[in-house]
């Protein structure tokens, strides 16, 4: 099988820069690249020190995705660099992944990561080397439209990875190129094997990268031990109901470890009162949102007349909306809308563009 990297017929002559994360995707990406005939540079950041970062010496760490990338490398019989990002990585992402937990925000740093290191300073290295692209292993569609690229959900929607990409600019998308946009997971894994790649069979990464045994809680106590200090659990009239361990293990529409009894129905978070380091709890009712504020948009071009839909989870179905430059106004109403994460604008396939939930309208306010 073979990609498309949208630089011509003929790559002889052509250089293209792989992100290499050491793990299938981005080096099936790489092996592409170098079967295309153009000349092929791998490089990996590496962005942090697992051991550190949780506090486990010993533990599963960046050193091993970089060996694999190595490894893949000599492989492919390409030039592989290692660029030391991680005092970077650290301020951008994982402090920033912290500091919005101390104020009841719910972050998301993979598209933190893709706005700073990734598509920033691993862009800047690309044009260094004198690359005609940079090509990653991300799971959408770049495709050539009359204003420019454009940005589209992946063929296969279990593995799209538009969501997380909302923050890539038009100059970025420019650059950028995307190979597996179009292929489903079995045949990139298939390409591997073929290839005689060691990471054909590597598991899918599932965690934040920075927490890979999912315990965050713990990451967020030893940056900002703050954030775990005990306050108060009230219903939405301000009663208190109970006590908590920490902001830091509550988000916005989180059912379970609440802890508290004697409520004729089963109680949400609602909210997160950080300057009061308050949770307020209330029915499921209670979370219903009409209309969302967004804050620093990226706009990537497309008409918003037309019918849109928005995504405000990564993992949530996008749903029909209106925007009107600042405000997303569901069609019905949406759950678990949370402020610190990103909301998404489509246009079918296409993404618009999107911004971060600031504030959010309860329904039961809007419709009053």
């Amino acid at each position: 099988m073979t990609a498309d990297f949208q630089l011509g017929p003929d790559l002889t002559g052509r250089r293209i820069v792989v992100a290499m994360s050491g793990g299938v995707d981005s080096s099936v990406v790489a092996a592409l690249a170098s079967r295309s005939g153009a000349e092929t540079i791998g490089i990996t950041l590496q962005l942090y020190d697992h051991g550190e970062a949780v506090g486990r010496a010993g533990s599963c760490c960046a050193g091993r995705d970089i060996r694999d990338a190595r490894a893949v490398a000599d492989t492919l019989g390409i030039a592989h660099y290692v660029f030391d990002y991680e005092s970077a990585f650290r301020t951008s992402v994982i402090d920033r992944f912290a500091d919005d937990y101390l104020a009841g925000r719910t972050p998301i740093p993979c598209v933190r990561c893709n706005q700073g290191v990734k598509f920033t300073d691993l862009l800047r290295l690309a044009r260094e080397l004198g690359a005609d692209c940079l090509a990653t292993g991300h799971y959408v569609r770049r495709v050539a439209g009359s204003d420019g690229a454009e940005l589209h959900r992946a063929v296969d929607p279990a593995r799209d990875q538009s969501y997380f990409l909302f923050a890539t600019t038009q100059s970025q998308l420019d650059y950028l190129r995307f190979p597996l946009g179009g292929m489903p997971k079995a045949d990139v894994r298939a390409i591997a094997a073929e290839m005689g790649l060691g990471v054909a069979a590597k598991p899918d990464s599932q965690d934040i990268c920075f927490v890979p045994d999912g315990d965050y809680a713990s990451v967020v106590r030893k940056l900002r031990p703050e954030a775990g200090a005990p306050g108060e659990i009230v219903d939405l009239g301000g009663r208190l109901l109970g006590e908590h361990r920490g902001l830091l293990h509550f988000t916005v529409g989180q059912r379970r470890g609440l802890e508290i009894g004697g409520s004729p129905e089963p109680l949400y978070v609602i909210r997160l009162d950080a300057a009061a380091n308050r949770v307020i709890v209330g029915p499921r009712r209670a979370l219903a949102v009409s209309e969302a504020v967004l804050s620093d948009l990226n706009w990537l071009g497309g008409d918003t007349g037309g019918p849109l839909t928005v995504k405000v989870r990564s993992m949530a179905k996008p749903v029909p909306a209106q925007f009107d430059g600042e405000r997303v106004i569901f069609a019905a109403p949406e759950y678990g809308v949370a402020p610190g994460q990103a909301a998404v604008l489509y246009a079918g396939d296409r993404v618009l563009g999107g911004g971060w939930i600031e504030t959010t309208v309860a329904a039961e306010m809007a419709a009053a």
